[in-house]
């Protein structure tokens, strides 16, 4: 027989936490069997490319350590298969005793964004608000860089991103494109292929997407801000300045030139990193190519002064007026042209002002009883986590283990493999994967809806998220409350309802919609975001809308009071110092998506081990020999990693890339032990690239001394 002729094509688009949500087309093997993943060719933004570790999709929904049956920890380690109903019942019957003892905030729903599919990741927010449990401030992303952008634009949206092929100069910024956002370089080179643009990077190490730039400028974290002001001030100085466009479109171009005029290539050189002749040759790059279009990424915004990186990032193209031309102006995420209805899926109705917000990212200072982070309210006794594996990515990861240690907390984790969190709960239900059940997806760096239907079986066992809300929703007796009982196709009919985008068949025929704006909304030019229509350059930390405001119960966040009146750099990073003399960021992996991947075999092979990249000169000081291990650490604690010597990152700065399953290291803890959990200004977010360490060599042990690590792990 040939097999080949059995196979069909099914659409779909990835669920994963990246802004290309690629458009896919899937072979199927038979109901409940797929082969390669492909790109849609067919989507003018994935034009047919996606990331390798989609491309072998079938290697983690066939993977045998797929978590298929509930189970019920009976004991350390001890765990007993169950029923579902069994294990709901379990888990119902702990929330309502929780809840009788404390009151309903002792429970928290904890979630982000394993799927970005807005019915299955977004539904525990209605079993959330109609039982009154704990309140979910959303801090481990995109805040900072959200923030920064918005007090700029007034919107989070920009140019479209498929102008980038019609550029003249592409400046990636903060974002290794090759590894987290492919389709970026897609549109990137077609531009150098055909018009003969010069690409741009700008980022903290010598990565995939430098490798393929034109000019690429190493700087040290956390110091985007002094170059984009120091480019800026040679804009102003040798005129490439639009005065017209300033004029008309920006809020106060006078200040901001007398701001900037000590700025300098020299003074911002100091802070760097980087020559005056790389600022130099820049500036005069953007400033004589009009058609200049600004990727900015989030990568550089993960610093305690993200937000200011941002906006300043963002300044430049409204000096050089490039958002006037097709191919040109600033693009970072599109979440604000779409204006979906998700109030159903949310139970925006059932929503209680007065219930407590605890911030995602301070999960262990929650779990060990911080009264701050609790707000004022009693202990968290009981947790539901969808999506996310905070015993592994969170920061404070000694915190969080800690929490989760707890003899008085219950926790019931749904996934799809043992992660570093299930291993930890009382109960762990295995969850669908996103080809077996239907969604609704919105691109974060391009603009189309796209459905995910449906297209193979789960195996005997797996439940949706839905599925899950649902019944315990029945459980805990509010299964009659508004938007419970839809499937998951009505929840998606009512989403697009609102903007006339279509229903879910209508959507399954035509695949996706494309929602970008018009070209003169896209680029601001009938007005930017905010009341005057103006670009902000004197941005209003304290007052301005953004994606993702604190609640009002929390308020501004962090150290607003030492944010800049104007663009510029502030030392709120966690500087280096004579006990931390090293910078540490923690970027990610090309073959890992966060936690995920981590489990398929082919990310491990190309992966190897976790590493540690290390300036040579750095390491010859250190007494470190490239292979050896190496202890990096600080106030949090310490993590063991194999040094990698690598000569593309500045003195003072090392690199480890991905976040390992916790027992890749060597003592059982990951990298995330070293990272804080500190809110940044004005409104949160968890500054994941700004940490300083200290680090000393360790002598080589044998694989047999290095207890749960597996032998490839091994030095």
């Amino acid at each position: 027989m040939n097999l080949a002729s059995e196979v069909r094509i099914g659409h779909s688009v990835c669920p994963h936490d990246c802004p290309s949500a690629c458009a896919l087309d899937v072979e199927i093997i038979d109901k409940r069997t797929i082969g390669r993943v492909h790109g849609a060719k067919a989507n003018d933004y994935t034009a047919g490319v996606i990331c390798a570790k989609v491309a072998r999709y079938a290697e983690r929904i066939h993977h045998p350590d797929r978590l298929l049956k509930p189970l019920i920890r009976k004991g350390a380690g001890d765990w007993q298969e169950a029923s579902w109903e069994a294990a709901l019942d379990l888990v119902a019957e702990k929330f309502l005793a929780a809840e009788a003892r404390y009151g309903s905030e002792t429970v928290w729903p904890y979630y982000y964004a394993g799927t970005m599919g807005l019915v299955q990741r977004d539904s525990i927010n209605r079993l959330r608000h109609a039982k009154k449990y704990s309140g979910f401030f959303s801090t481990i992303c995109t805040n900072l860089a959200w923030t920064g952008y918005v007090m700029g634009t007034g919107r989070l949206a920009g140019a479209d991103p498929r102008e980038m092929a019609k550029s003249d100069c592409i400046v990636i910024w903060g974002t290794n494109a090759v590894a987290t956002q492919v389709n970026v370089m897609t549109h990137a080179v077609r531009a150098r292929k055909e018009r003969g643009a010069k690409i741009v990077v700008i980022d903290i190490y010598d990565n995939a997407t430098m490798k393929q730039s034109d000019m690429g400028l190493i700087l040290k974290p956390g110091t985007d801000g002094a170059l984009a002001c120091a480019v800026m001030h040679v804009l102003f100085r040798d005129g490439y300045a639009d005065w017209p466009y300033l004029e008309k479109y920006t809020d106060d171009p006078h200040g901001l030139r007398a701001h900037l005029s000590s700025r300098t290539p020299e003074w911002a050189s100091a802070i760097t990193g980087l020559t005056t002749d790389e600022i130099e040759d820049f500036a005069r790059l953007i400033g004589t190519t009009k058609r200049t279009f600004f990727r900015l990424g989030y990568g550089f915004a993960r610093q305690r002064n993200g937000s200011v990186n941002m906006h300043a990032a963002a300044s430049i193209a409204a000096v050089t007026g490039s958002w006037q031309y097709e191919g040109g102006g600033v693009f970072h995420n599109s979440a604000g042209i779409y204006n979906l209805d998700l109030a159903t899926v949310d139970g925006a109705k059932l929503k209680d002002p007065r219930i407590r917000h605890l911030d995602q990212s301070q999960i262990g200072r929650v779990l060990t009883g911080d009264a701050e982070a609790l707000r004022g309210g009693p202990p968290v006794t009981a947790l539901l986590i969808q999506n996310t594996n905070p015993a592994n990515v969170c920061p404070e990861q000694r915190l969080v283990r800690q929490g989760f240690l707890r003899d008085d907390l219950f926790t019931c984790v749904h996934e799809q493999f043992m992660t570093d969190t299930a291993k930890l709960a009382d109960v762990v239900l295995p969850a669908t994967m996103f080809l077996e059940h239907d969604d609704i997806y919105r691109g974060g760096g391009h603009q189309y809806i796209v459905l995910g239907p449906k297209l193979v079986d789960p195996p005997e066992g797996p439940r949706t998220n839905v599925y899950v809300v649902e019944e315990l929703a029945k459980r805990l007796g509010v299964s009659d409350l508004h938007g419970f009982g839809l499937s998951e196709q009505e929840h998606i009919d009512r989403i697009l309802a609102r903007q006339n985008y279509g229903t879910y068949e209508s959507l399954k025929k035509d695949r996706w919609f494309d929602a970008q704006p018009d070209f003169e909304t896209s680029h601001y030019l009938n007005g930017f975001g905010h009341a005057d229509g103006k670009y902000r350059f004197r941005p209003q930390w304290a007052s301005t809308s953004v994606p993702n405001s604190p609640p009002r119960s929390l308020g501004p966040q962090g150290p607003i009071d030492a944010l800049p009146v104007f663009p510029d750099h502030v030392d709120l990073i966690e500087v280096a110092d004579e006990a931390h003399p090293f910078r540490l960021a923690t970027s990610p992996a090309r073959t890992f998506l966060n936690s995920t991947f981590t489990e398929t075999p082919g990310s491990l092979k190309r992966e190897g081990r976790p590493e540690l990249l290390l300036h040579p000169d750095d390491a010859a000081a250190l007494g470190v020999m490239d292979g050896r291990r190496v202890e990096i650490g600080n106030r949090r604690g310490e993590v063991v990693l194999h040094a990698k010597l690598f000569d593309g990152v500045k003195r003072g700065v090392v690199i480890a890339e991905g976040i390992w399953p916790n027992e890749a290291h060597e003592r059982g803890e990951g990298i995330n032990v070293l990272t804080g959990a500190d809110a940044a200004a004005p409104c949160g977010g968890a500054a994941f690239y700004d940490n300083h360490v200290w680090a000393r060599a360790l002598e080589p042990v044998e694989p047999t001394e290095m207890p749960g690590v597996t032998e490839v792990f091994a030095g």
